[in-house]
């Protein structure tokens, strides 16, 4: 069974690769788990979820939020939605 710490461990591992840098959030209750910045200025929130869990009501207000003011959250619950995000923020 994969579990939200593994998929979180991927994704840091992985931005780390790229060359980008993920900060863990801390604070305000609902803010996503992770915010993760690419080279060049790219940047969007992560709520990292385990396989086929949902966001939290307070979860979902606070991406909405955040998406208002021009930001990209993404809630991820895989290994393949890593990847997809990344590919969304390492353009080369």
């Amino acid at each position: 069974m994969i579990l939200e710490r593994d998929i979180e461990k991927k994704l840091v591992a992985e931005v780390k690769k790229r060359g980008g840098k993920v900060l863990k959030q801390t604070g305000e209750a609902g803010t996503p788990d992770r915010l993760v910045i690419a080279p060049y200025g790219a940047c969007a929130f992560i709520e990292l979820k385990r396989p086929g869990a949902r966001p939290r009501k307070l979860q979902l207000q606070r991406k909405k939020e955040l998406e208002s003011l021009g930001f990209h959250v993404y809630v991820v619950d895989s290994f393949e939605g890593i990847s997809s995000v990344l590919e969304k923020l390492f353009i080369e």
